[in-house]
């Protein structure tokens, strides 16, 4: 399996577990949810490394991968589920196909890629389309979606970084080690303010669908999901596998319309068309 692929495969579990995020969400609360996901993700994820005796971070990159590990799998997700409680699937995964832009732009800042006019191009044509999706979607969203999709579309800043970053350390170490590291920390830190703030103990309420779908979120949006996007981020540029992005709101609409009775409109498809040509001009080559 190349990087491209299994991005494609961990976009579409991602947006499979943006609409079940939204079932599950009105429940519980941001933090407690991302401690399932990633809590139940660290504890498939860690055996495997052991397993296969992969090789974990030493030194001062243990610390980095643990800081990206917060930053990601903890801040990040809390965010995540705070704007899925604000607007629909469809509209907080079309937010989140800022990512490649986004991360093009730190990798820039980083001086890890270069900025062409077919680039520049590529990043105005993708924002119009999910702007003009957003806001041509505006009747059919719930009041208020607009918080949801700015704190998705600014969050993508944490998952910009997190791609730019991992990279060499997953170089220096094993694509394993440093997923099992950095998500366990970042569980660690959801867990702990789920248990501080008592949402663990709420979730214990959770029905049987509720229960189901925080287990699925936690085995397919985490452990699945994240191993095939550091195996991507391994095998192929940060940009490739972020580009991929455009197949989370497909299938995010897809199950959140079967689920939850999420609209399906006109709008998601032009914004889909809108970031997918602007993706590919950003990412493919062009005169400078």
């Amino acid at each position: 399996m190349n990087g491209v692929v299994a991005a494609v495969l961990s976009s579409a579990l991602g947006g499979s577990a943006a609409a079940l995020t939204r079932y599950v969400i009105g429940a519980t609360d941001p933090v407690t949810l991302a401690a399932y996901r990633f809590g139940i993700g660290f504890l498939l994820i860690l055996p495997l490394a052991l397993l296969l005796h992969s090789s974990f971070p030493k030194g001062k990159d243990r610390t980095w991968v643990a800081l990206l590990g917060v930053l990601f799998f903890s801040i990040f997700f809390v965010f995540y589920n705070i704007a899925m409680s604000l607007t629909t699937a469809a509209r907080g995964s079309l937010a989140l196909s800022c990512l490649p832009l986004t991360t093009l732009v730190v990798a820039w800042l980083f001086k890890k890629e270069q900025f062409s006019r077919r680039k520049i191009a590529g990043v105005c044509i993708a924002i119009g389309g999910v702007a003009a999706a957003l806001w041509a979607g505006l009747a059919d969203a719930p009041p208020g979606a607009w918080r949801g999709d700015l704190t998705m579309a600014g969050a993508t800043v944490c998952m910009a970084l997190y791609n730019v970053w991992s990279r060499p350390l997953m170089q220096r170490s094993s694509m394993l080690g440093f997923l099992a590291l950095g998500m366990g920390f970042g569980a660690a830190a959801s867990i702990a303010f789920a248990l501080a703030s008592g949402g663990l103990a709420h979730s214990l309420s959770f029905t049987q669908g509720q229960w189901l779908a925080a287990i699925c979120i936690g085995v397919f949006g985490g452990a699945l999901a994240f191993y095939l996007w550091v195996y991507a981020l391994e095998r192929t540029t940060p940009t490739r596998v972020a580009n991929t992005m455009t197949v989370n709101p497909i299938a995010a609409s897809l199950l959140a319309a079967a689920l939850i009775g999420e609209p399906l409109g006109w709008n998601l498809l032009l914004g889909i068309g809108g970031v997918a040509c602007g993706i590919w001009l950003a990412s493919t080559e062009g005169a400078k």
